[in-house]
């Protein structure tokens, strides 16, 4: 049987290995394609692929298998739950991974796409243009078909011209920007706010006026510190929740 390929990383040591690739199998798992194959190498293999221990891979596929992502099989091997539920809470400690994984495995829709004037609430982002381009998508429950978030990506036009919409159908923008247009990712900025639902918000999402939602900020920074990306992404509130965890070390 052909086992399910997962992407590969550049490991950051200032984080645990173990978070890092749970987290980057974990993207790999909702964001496969409906074809991919659902058994996963070999925990030796997988230790590998990544450049780590069989311990830290054993700790990393044991954080999958909690959430329900995977199940392991004496003797048969470990294989992806098919009908693993989408859009689940996710930890965030600092890896671009993470935020893959944040953003991956729901059925995603472009709405809407062109250049608008940056808006003021964002200016300090972007202090050397006047316009940017804008994704607007909308993404849904696999199975159920039921809204969670939409999203608005403002991106700088240099970049953007490299951004094929199409891949926004099928990736997350972090994915795209970092493994398919090239760019160099430094760092990025979270910020999560409670807010009441908007009259399009309430729309898009399906949910009452003014009911509560996450509202998420996230900005993608180069090497040289510029926002190459803004993210404003609004999540139904009974659907989503974060949870951060600060390393003291």
């Amino acid at each position: 049987m052909t086992a399910f390929a997962p992407d590969s990383i550049v490991l950051n040591r200032k984080l645990p290995l173990w978070y890092q690739v749970s987290q980057s199998l974990r993207a790999s798992i909702l964001g496969r394609s409906p074809e991919a194959p659902l058994r996963l190498p070999t925990e030796e293999q997988l230790a590998g692929h990544y450049g780590v221990s069989v311990l830290t891979m054993r700790q990393a596929l044991k954080e999958l298998e909690d959430e329900g992502l995977i199940t392991r099989h004496r003797r048969r091997g470990t294989f992806i739950e098919p009908a693993v539920r989408r859009g689940a809470p996710v930890r965030l400690l600092g890896s671009v991974d993470a935020i893959v994984a944040q953003q991956s495995g729901m059925v995603t829709r472009l709405l809407d796409q062109g250049t608008v004037p940056v808006p003021p609430e964002l200016a300090e982002h972007f202090p050397d243009v006047t316009e940017v381009a804008m994704y607007h998508r909308l993404r849904s429950d696999e199975k159920t078909g039921e809204p969670t978030n939409h999203a608005r990506n403002l991106v700088r036009p240099e970049i953007a011209a490299r951004v094929d919409p199409a891949d926004l159908e099928r990736w997350p923008m972090t994915k795209v920007l970092r493994d398919v247009v090239g760019v160099r990712i430094s760092r990025i900025t979270d910020t999560v706010e409670a807010r009441l639902a908007d009259p399009e918000t309430a729309r898009l999402l399906e949910v009452p006026l003014l009911s509560p939602i996450l509202h998420y900020t996230g900005v993608t920074y180069d090497e040289d510190g510029r926002a190459l990306d803004v993210a404003v992404i609004h999540y139904r509130g009974d659907r989503f929740s974060f949870t951060v965890t600060l390393d003291a070390h």
